[in-house]
């Protein structure tokens, strides 16, 4: 009997450092579409790697059923690569060509695997992305990172895998790139494991699986279905701790209580035994008896302390898995008649001519979300903005200061720690202060003290936004560039609150449209074939 699908069997990993990342994993990921979610850091990643057989646990199996495609999150082709090797298929391709001339080495049929319509698959694979112009020649290094990641998709999806395991697969996609995951993925027969934080895409899986520090757990339904189920959960342990800390209290004042009663009785007999004149023999047997007693007491006692506080500890465990991430909104001065930014007659650089053009005034107060496919200009308007390029020509004027959170993180220098950064951009704070809104913000000890080019692309961002939002002097105008990668779902959440309270001006480029949609907008400037059009937002567009 085969296995089904992937199976972890006590598997444990061990990061380098000696710190256990995760400890007896057991679970089965069947022919399901499957969605892994789990906080920045828990390990979702190194799991899909051990999955895929790219690493090995540090104890426990990994057992696979055939054939396993794995797409990492970042698509990083060597400087010489071309469409052919980011999709998977160079080796195919050659061999196909020295079989056409005449070549009968074995190795070659072996590569091919009978796969003798591969150009004929890889042209209708390209070209169901959008990217039907591209040859399989075509250098990797002229592609942008959504036709990357777009290549890989569709190298993945003529892998003749059993199973696909996708890590991020729609960051970097714009919205009709996201439209073409979701239909190719709905048609996928295989095996299929997601790590994701875009809901709608999770919405579309038949099960949720949580990765957290206490192992995994599987939800039945889609994503809003697990959100429900995970907020009656946590409501629950919540009850559940309440409960476990008043049991604590009244028992610990009961121990006590009789403790009390304990030590009077024993002094009442000590006195007892001194008035009745007794021999010192006799008095030295009861003082002996009196001592063991209260010494068994104690020792029960203490048993009962460290069960309650065990249990209080674990409630807590449980209650504490999803502990809030909290972005406090800054406080600005936006004053609605104030005109932030005036673009009159400017033409932005390295822009195609449809968008190069463009006018715009956006006044205090205004919510922006920018939207548009790949290689519309969205981030280079966002850079014109920020005074990082200059325009080719017009007159670009912002009034106010500002701050830009592009896809790089720029703002952050990967030589400092988070704490160095926030407290040099709000000297005013304590350290104590600093430290605790980082944690607030998802962001532990161990990590906020160490060089920020050494954290993840989640934590990074969490970085980041401290350091604009908790400085000395907030910006009245935000520019946000893709806020929503490498984010967990959690921290997504708590930046949509964050960003609704946000007083200022909010300028954001999202292809995520659950993003977008619960931002409170108020106006959507649009790249199209056209050219660029503004417009109310309306919810679902």
């Amino acid at each position: 009997m085969t296995r089904p699908g992937l199976t972890l069997q006590g598997v444990s990993f061990v990061l380098p450092d000696g710190r256990p990342l995760f400890t007896g994993l057991d679970a089965v990921f069947d022919r399901r579409p499957t969605g892994l979610v789990g906080r920045n850091g828990v390990g979702k990643t190194v799991l899909a790697r051990l999955l895929a057989g790219q690493l090995t646990p540090s104890a426990g199996r990994c057992l696979r059923d055939g054939r396993v495609h794995y797409l990492a999150q970042q698509v990083a082709p060597a400087a010489t690569a071309t469409v052919a090797d980011v999709a998977g298929v160079r080796q195919a391709l050659d061999a196909l060509r020295r079989i056409e001339a005449g070549d009968s080495r074995p190795d070659d049929f072996a590569a091919l695997d009978e796969r003798w319509d591969l150009r004929r698959q890889l042209a209708a694979a390209l070209e169901s992305q959008g990217l039907g112009a591209l040859s399989p020649d075509t250098p990797a290094r002229r592609l942008s990172g959504g036709q990357l990641m777009r290549v890989a998709l569709a190298g993945a999806l003529l892998s003749r895998a059993d199973h696909l395991i996708l890590d991020e697969p729609s960051n970097h996609l714009d919205r009709a790139g996201r439209a073409v995951l979701l239909d190719r993925l709905a048609a996928w027969r295989g095996g299929l494991l997601v790590i994701s934080h875009d809901r709608r895409l999770l919405d579309r899986m038949a099960r949720i699986v949580d990765l957290s520090p206490q192992g995994l757990r599987s939800y039945g339904g889609g994503y809003a279905r697990y959100a429900e189920q995970r907020a009656g959960e946590q409501a629950s342990a919540h009850e559940l701790l309440a409960h476990r800390r008043h049991e604590r209290r009244r028992e610990g004042r009961a121990l006590a209580a009789q403790h009390e009663r304990m030590a009077r009785r024993d002094a009442h007999g000590r006195r007892s035994g001194r008035d009745a004149n007794q021999a010192p023999i006799l008095l030295g047997r009861q003082r002996e008896r009196s001592e063991l007693s209260t010494a068994k007491r104690l020792q029960q006692h203490a048993v009962v302390r460290e069960r309650l506080d065990r249990e209080v500890r674990d409630a807590a465990a449980r209650a504490g898995e999803d502990a809030a991430v909290v972005v406090h909104a800054p406080r600005v001065d936006a004053r609605a008649s104030q005109c932030v930014v005036r673009l009159e007659a400017v033409e932005l650089p390295h822009v195609a001519p449809a968008t190069r053009r463009i006018d715009l005034a956006l006044f205090g107060g205004q919510r922006v979300g920018v939207v548009g496919a790949n290689g519309a200009g969205k981030s280079v308007l966002l850079q014109v903005l920020a005074g990082r390029l200059a325009p080719r020509s017009g007159s670009c004027r912002v009034a106010v200061a500002h701050a830009l959170l592009d896809q790089r993180l720029d703002v952050l220098p990967p030589g400092r720690s988070a704490v160095v950064q926030l407290r040099e951009r709000h000297p005013g704070a304590g350290e104590g202060e600093v430290r605790a809104k980082l944690a607030q913000i998802g962001l532990d000890a161990a990590c906020v003290d160490l060089p920020s080019g050494e954290l993840s692309g989640g934590e990074r961002l969490k970085a980041a936004l401290a350091c604009v939002l908790y400085a000395a002097e907030p910006p009245p105008l935000l520019l946000l560039d893709e806020p929503d990668n490498h984010l967990d779902l959690p921290s997504l959440e708590a930046l949509e609150t964050m960003l609704r309270a946000y007083a200022g001006t909010l300028v954001v480029v999202s292809h995520d449209d659950a993003l977008l949609d619960r931002l409170a907008l108020t106006d959507r400037l649009s790249a199209t074939p056209a050219g660029w059009r503004m417009g109310s937002w309306v919810a679902g567009e």
